[in-house]
């Protein structure tokens, strides 16, 4: 069911009068929100950054976040960002930490409070408890000479001209600065700790990040009793079950001692049909196969063999993983769907035991 479109006449349809956005006092919000993001920019003081930076950077034990409201979710979030990065890190619940979640907290940590106002009830209470805990206090706020900054061991300021609701009220502007923040300061910590690619992907194995930099074609090759073979004499109507019911599109035609001799796909069947008629009835598969398809070793990335899918002139659904001896060869596992041309993209295999 598609939806309807956003000047479509369902509502003058029902009755009811449309209220349309004024594209220009859209454009103008936009502009607003980046004069007072470039506000926050232009007034940062680098030191206090540095300072924050360095401090965590340095932190001995968990870094941990806190906040309450919009600011908890960006807490939350910085948190997450770090801990992909590979450093200890974790949220704190105000709340939760006065029944009993303190207690996770030791004299090796670090704890970063943000607040926009600085003069958060819970946070306030909070400060106390942690300290007895023997926690280095941060906060990270956006008004100067607030109670919060008073009572931590650090505190970076962050600029804020004002929130772009119209009230000053609804907190827009203050938490998109405590998101570029936090996020700026956890790259700076990616850079400092030297993270390489390889490590980064080590944290990221089920997302696109790590298929890309992990695996390799033989962790993601497809299983030998999925793969479809025959040989160059087979005639191609008796290899019809062979072609469909493996469900890949594509025969892997081998000879005696598994070399690959080439591959026959349905689309291969189409056109031989197409141009022969009854005659197709009489041609083997060495016949009509391709035999210079293109291939792939075992040991290459996964992410070398979707390129070389996706190589002009075309696209291909399927690829073939060869020895240097170009013989088919095990272990194998189906990839995942191609997500840009939206057709199975798979790595086949076959083992040489496979017939004996």
């Amino acid at each position: 069911m598609g939806s309807l479109h956003p000047f479509s006449d369902a509502s003058q349809a029902s009755g009811k009068t449309q209220t349309l956005i004024n594209p220009n006092e859209l454009l103008d919000l936009f502009k607003c929100q980046q004069k007072f993001l470039n506000f926050f920019f232009q007034n940062l003081d680098l030191s206090q950054t540095l300072s924050f930076t360095q401090t965590l950077l340095n932190a001995k034990g968990t870094i941990f976040f806190t906040g309450v409201g919009k600011s908890g979710f960006v807490a939350q979030k910085i948190s997450q960002t770090l801990v992909s990065l590979g450093i200890r890190s974790s949220f704190l619940s105000p709340l939760d930490a006065f029944h009993g979640d303190i207690g996770i907290l030791s004299n090796s940590d670090l704890l970063v409070l943000f607040s926009k106002s600085g003069n958060t009830e819970e946070l306030l209470k909070l400060v106390p408890c942690a300290k007895a805990k023997g926690v280095f206090l941060i906060s990270i706020t956006s008004s100067e000479g607030n109670l919060l900054a008073s009572v931590c061991d650090l505190n970076v300021y962050l600029p804020l001209e004002r929130e772009l609701c119209p009230f000053d009220l609804a907190p827009v502007t203050s938490t998109a600065i405590q998101m570029v923040f936090g996020d700026t300061v956890a790259i700076a910590l990616m850079g400092a700790r030297n993270l390489t690619k390889d490590e980064y992907a080590a944290n990221h194995p089920a997302g696109k990040i790590g298929k890309s930099l992990i695996f390799k074609v033989k962790d993601v090759m497809k299983k030998q009793e999925e793969l479809p073979v025959c040989r160059e004499g087979d005639l191609i109507m008796d290899q019809l079950v062979e072609l469909t019911s493996k469900g890949c599109g594509c025969l892997l035609v081998i000879d005696d001692e598994y070399h690959l001799i080439g591959t026959f796909t349905d689309g291969d069947l189409r056109r031989t049909l197409k141009a022969s008629g009854e005659g197709i009835f009489k041609f083997t598969v060495g016949e009509m196969c391709n035999r210079n398809p293109r291939t792939i070793g075992p040991d290459a990335m996964a992410v070398e063999a979707m390129q070389k899918m996706e190589s002009p002139p075309s696209p291909v659904q399927f690829l073939p993983v060869v020895n240097p001896q170009n013989i088919v060869i095990d272990p194998p596992i189906e990839m995942e769907k191609h997500e840009k041309y939206m057709i199975p993209s798979f790595v086949w295999s076959f083992s040489p035991t496979y017939y004996l």
